[in-house]
């Protein structure tokens, strides 16, 4: 067997990788045009009719007037919250500690757009009605992830999101949804993406994270919203000449991926069972997963763990991750996401697996206790 330097080697050559839809190269562009008529025009800065179509499907998923792509998440969240606080004539805005504008962005929000956020709840778990009620006076807009991906995806209960979304329109409060993985968590709540976008002013979507298209985004919301986004979107540069390998792709694999969120979701289910039989050393965040996706934390340092993870994954073949974060001297984690690979996995050979990485973390621990 050949020898592996690092984890994510191990990770990329074993035969069953446990996360995601497989491997991002270029098979995913050639895959989604394989069936596409080469004489269909393409869009001409996001115009056109094959745009149009586009755009129309998403707003009808979303249950929203209009829909518009975006080159990326990143620019369409801001633009969104840029536009709430122009209409309100404040700069305040409110959302989680671990927010992607907050920490994954280099403060954009603040240094282009000039805007002040609020940070709401802590960063164990997500945004609560209480957290809202105690804000203070002259927020724009408030921003919901969901589900919260820093905090293992966690989510808020359906009843108090429709207490959130109340009091936001009681009191004037616009509400966007980070919905970047959307689709998502529509098993756990129960709810089409519809009725969970009902409750909110304007939404996000990604194409590219559950769905596995290339790169972009959907940003939904009313008529005149909207219309003003895409005046914002030709300011920040988001106006290619051409978007269509990334939005014909997304079209593609929101086709074939939509109908298996309810499959990836219980997939998540009994992995994290997995995980959390290799007791005492590991445990899930959330313990039972409400999405596709969750968080696995090891107590054991990132340098004592990784070949242990190594040799399992090279002697039964099952990729756990590529990557490991350490949270202390002592513990690191990592995330798991579930898609198309997951259907693929052998389950004899998984649960061989975990029941090996269960023995050498005890292993280890009798060692070093």
């Amino acid at each position: 067997m050949r020898l592996t330097a690092t984890l994510g080697e191990a990770y990329n050559h074993a035969p069953y990788p446990m996360n995601g839809h497989g491997k991002r190269n270029v098979h995913v562009l050639k895959e989604a045009f394989e069936a596409v008529d080469g004489d269909v025009d393409s869009d001409m800065y996001g115009n056109g009719a094959i745009m149009e179509q586009f755009h129309n499907t998403f707003a009808q998923l979303l249950g929203k007037p209009a829909a518009v792509f975006f080159p990326s998440g990143t620019m369409a969240q801001q633009i969104a919250l840029r536009i709430w606080s122009d209409a309100a004539g404040s700069k305040k805005v409110a959302y989680h500690p671990l927010c992607h504008l907050e920490i994954h962005e280099q403060d954009g929000l603040k240094h282009l757009h000039h805007l002040e956020p609020i940070l709401l709840a802590d960063t164990t778990r997500p945004v609560l009605l209480s957290d809202v009620l105690n804000m203070p006076e002259g927020v724009a807009c408030l921003l919901l992830e969901l589900p919260q991906r820093e905090i293992g995806g966690q989510l808020p209960d359906y009843r108090e999101l429709e207490a959130i979304s109340a009091h936001c329109r009681e009191k004037g409060i616009k509400l966007h949804l980070d919905g970047a993985r959307l689709f998502e968590i529509t098993p756990y709540y129960g709810r089409s993406a519809e009725e969970i976008c009902s409750l909110f002013d304007s939404v996000y979507v990604s194409v590219y994270k559950g769905l596995g298209g290339i790169a972009g985004a959907v940003l939904a919301g009313e008529y005149d919203f909207i219309e003003e986004s895409k005046v914002w979107k030709r300011r920040h540069g988001g106006d290619l000449i051409s978007l269509y390998p990334y939005f014909l792709s997304a079209d593609y694999y929101t086709e074939r991926r939509l109908p298996r969120m309810a499959e990836y979701y219980e997939g998540a289910i009994a992995l994290a069972e997995l995980y959390n039989s290799c007791q005492p050393a590991i445990r899930t965040v959330p313990q039972v997963p409400v999405s596709n996706m969750f968080h696995v934390h090891i107590g054991m340092s990132k340098e004592q763990l990784e070949p242990i993870l190594i040799e399992v994954t090279q002697q039964t073949g099952i990729g756990f991750t590529h990557i490991l974060r350490p949270t202390g001297d002592a513990s690191c984690f990592y995330e798991v996401s579930i898609g198309d690979r997951f259907a693929e996995l052998p389950r004899e050979k998984a649960r061989d697996a975990f029941r090996q990485l269960s023995d050498r973390l005890m292993t280890s621990h009798n060692r070093n206790p």
